[in-house]
Order: C-alpha cells, then sequence, then structure tokens
C-alpha cells in the first residue's frame, strides 16, 4: 500500500527544508501528487531519492584523495 506525506512530513524525515522537497519534486526526484491545496509526497519515492543521496555520498568519499 502506498503511504502518502505531506510536505513538511518529508522535510522532517529528510532533514531538508520544505522548499528543497518541492524543488525535488519539480525536478523528478521524488513523486508527489497534489490532493486539492495538498502536495503530498510519495513515501517508497522519498526514501530510495535518501538511499541514492546516501550511497553517492559514501563513493564520492571513497573517491576523494588526501594530498600529503
Amino acid at each position: 500500500p502506498e503511504e502518502w506525506l505531506k510536505t513538511t512530513e518529508a522535510a522532517e524525515i529528510s532533514g531538508y527544508h520544505p522548499n528543497h522537497i518541492r524543488r525535488l519534486i519539480r525536478a523528478g526526484e521524488i513523486v508527489a501528487r497534489k490532493w486539492g491545496s495538498a502536495l503530498m509526497i510519495d513515501r517508497q519515492s522519498l526514501m530510495d531519492y535518501l538511499q541514492k543521496v546516501e550511497a553517492q555520498g559514501e563513493e564520492e568519499a571513497r573517491n576523494i584523495r588526501v594530498d600529503t
């Protein structure tokens, strides 16, 4: 079953500002639907995005060279 979050709930879970959540929606990075005046975010889409970002961060950290 799908679970939907308000923008503020998605912001709390992710640690992102609600405006950044809206930018991610516009960019197609996370799935959302407009129900009346409410913008609702698909929870699984948000969690998938957060996992992707975390994995990219770990990969980038591995690729950082330390000059000695």
